[in-house]
């Protein structure tokens, strides 16, 4: 059988191949560039903020806090004795406070917090995620032009270089102007800034107060203020009442609201339907007014850390 005939050149690139004792390899095809994986169409909202359940503040002078475990948290709370008859529960930004009478067992004390445990959790809760919001907010830069909460709008800041320092309210351009006196520190402008706040509060408070007494027909003792920035007044028996001055921030008719609120407490120690209907006798959208200082509670920016 005879072979088919191969051409010269042919004969010569295989020879020259097993010359070289290697074999060429066929050229591997370009790789096609891997695409990357699909990104997610909307990125995923930020981890909430941990809420941690507010604590009552101690001083060493001060009692320690009692301790109990609702679910799964466990509750630092205040314990205060008193001549009352009831066991009684507050809630603000510093954590529960328990006011029971002296007689009381701690047992019969901690049955009663059990009692209201859906209550005191979810109070604590909200408290704390306030807390938590502040804490996340920019905080207010004291500058010129600086925006200052004040009745439900706001106020500008002016600081001017003075030989010495003051403080004067423009109503009709709306303007603070602060003088600032060379070696004036920061915490020092804050100090005088929040003077001139408390001092009207005070006035404003006075002239609320001496406005709405009459319409109740009750007579106040004294007018002291607070800094609570959730508990908004208190009354005695004796007709002292307490505001906290940080309802300057608020508009008119929540100042009013708090004075009115305060006022019957003269007519009716309690929050019975007697109660809201003396508050009603003169400030008939009570209901809206707590509503709204809420809400506006947990927007107000913290101006002053005391």
């Amino acid at each position: 059988m005879n072979s088919p005939k191969i051409n010269g050149p042919q004969l010569d690139l295989f020879a020259q191949t097993l010359l070289e004792g290697s074999v060429t390899a066929p050229v591997a095809p370009a790789r096609r560039p891997v695409p990357p994986p699909p990104q997610p169409l909307f990125k995923a909202p930020p981890a909430p903020p941990r809420i941690t359940l507010p604590s009552p503040p101690r001083t060493p002078d001060d009692p320690p806090l009692k301790r109990i475990v609702l679910g799964q948290y466990a509750v630092d709370y205040e314990l205060k004795r008193s001549s009352r008859r009831s066991i009684g529960f507050m809630i603000d930004d510093d954590g529960l406070h328990v006011t029971a009478p002296r007689r009381a067992t701690q047992p019969s004390i901690e049955e009663a917090i059990r009692a209201k445990q859906r209550w005191i959790l979810t109070k604590l809760h909200e408290r704390g995620e306030r807390r938590a919001r502040h804490a996340q907010r920019e905080p207010l830069r004291w500058e010129d032009g600086a925006r200052l909460p004040w009745l439900g709008g706001e106020i500008t800041l002016r600081l001017e270089q003075a030989a010495r320092s003051h403080c004067v309210f423009d109503p009709e351009t709306r303007e603070l102007r602060v003088g600032i006196v060379t070696g004036l520190s920061e915490w020092q402008l804050k100090e005088r800034i929040k003077l001139w706040f408390q001092a009207e509060a005070k006035r404003l408070f006075t002239e609320r107060l001496d406005f709405f007494a009459p319409q109740l027909d009750v007579h106040y003792r004294s007018m002291t203020l607070s800094s609570a920035s959730s508990r908004w007044g208190s009354c005695t028996v004796a007709g002292n009442i307490r505001l906290s001055w940080r309802l300057i921030h608020y508009p008119l008719a929540l100042v009013d609201y708090v004075v009115v609120h305060e006022l019957a407490h003269l007519r009716e120690m309690n929050h019975s339907p007697r109660f809201w209907a003396v508050v009603g006798s003169v400030y008939a959208d009570y209901d809206g007014a707590r509503l709204e200082l809420r809400r506006r509670s947990h927007e107000m920016p913290v101006l002053f850390a005391d």
